[in-house]
């Protein structure tokens, strides 16, 4: 029982010093990005050796995971996790995908984009505290690798959601000769002016710049010889 106390005094003071920082520092309250995601996008290929599925990983920053948690009435027990009771609720709930979603891995080849299904399998744990979601996007029609590298841009369009790759990439299932290379977001003159600009919307306002986002993406480059 005072494990229990304990953890929720921990979560009450971390949800008051957020509201006491809201007000008293207001300028980060009013700049883009709002949430923040860190995560990953592994490869699925199947026996013929044609890429069909991105298995991708989210794991949300500590606030959003209690707001989302709150959100759904739910709390964490006596060890700080989720009941599976709970767990089950979020996955079925979480699996409710809003009709404008268009995803966080962007898949290309020669700057072309290729079709992904509509995200499926997911599941959801508590990592240290932050909710991970765990979904995979098949790919409408399998491709076959050649000496023309696949491109995976991670990113939300209107950089709302800033996402940033941690996990490297793993090729699951008979990638045969391919590898895959992390190549994280480099800030420069042009993208730091931008996100001047950006700082100065508030949160009920979204950029006009369509697919911002990609402006700011990590990304994973996978080659094949």
């Amino acid at each position: 029982m005072k494990d229990h106390f304990r953890k929720w005094r921990h979560t009450i003071i971390l949800i008051v010093t957020m509201a006491y920082s809201a007000v008293f520092f207001p300028v980060p309250a009013h700049s883009h990005p709002h949430v923040y995601i860190d995560g990953g996008v592994d490869f699925v290929f199947d026996a013929q050796n044609q890429l069909s599925a991105l298995n991708v990983t989210w794991l949300y920053d500590d606030f959003e995971t209690l707001y989302i948690l709150s959100s759904y009435g739910m709390s964490l027990n006596s060890e700080g996790k989720l009941d599976e009771s709970d767990r089950q609720e979020l996955i079925r709930l979480r699996s409710k995908w809003p009709l404008d979603f268009s995803g966080s891995a962007h898949l290309t080849r020669r700057g072309l984009g290729i079709p992904l299904e509509w995200p499926t399998e997911l599941d959801a744990h508590l990592i240290d505290g932050r909710l991970q979601l765990t979904f995979r996007r098949a790919l409408k029609e399998a491709i076959e690798p050649s000496t023309d590298p696949f491109e995976v841009a991670f990113y939300e369009s209107t950089y709302f959601f800033a996402f940033k790759l941690i996990n490297p990439p793993n090729l699951i299932g008979n990638s045969g000769s391919c590898t895959a290379e992390m190549i994280p977001f480099k800030s420069d003159v042009q993208n730091k002016s931008l996100q001047a600009a950006l700082a100065l919307l508030n949160r009920e306002e979204t950029p006009l710049i369509p697919n911002v986002g990609a402006d700011f993406a990590d990304r994973i480059v996978v080659k094949c010889e």
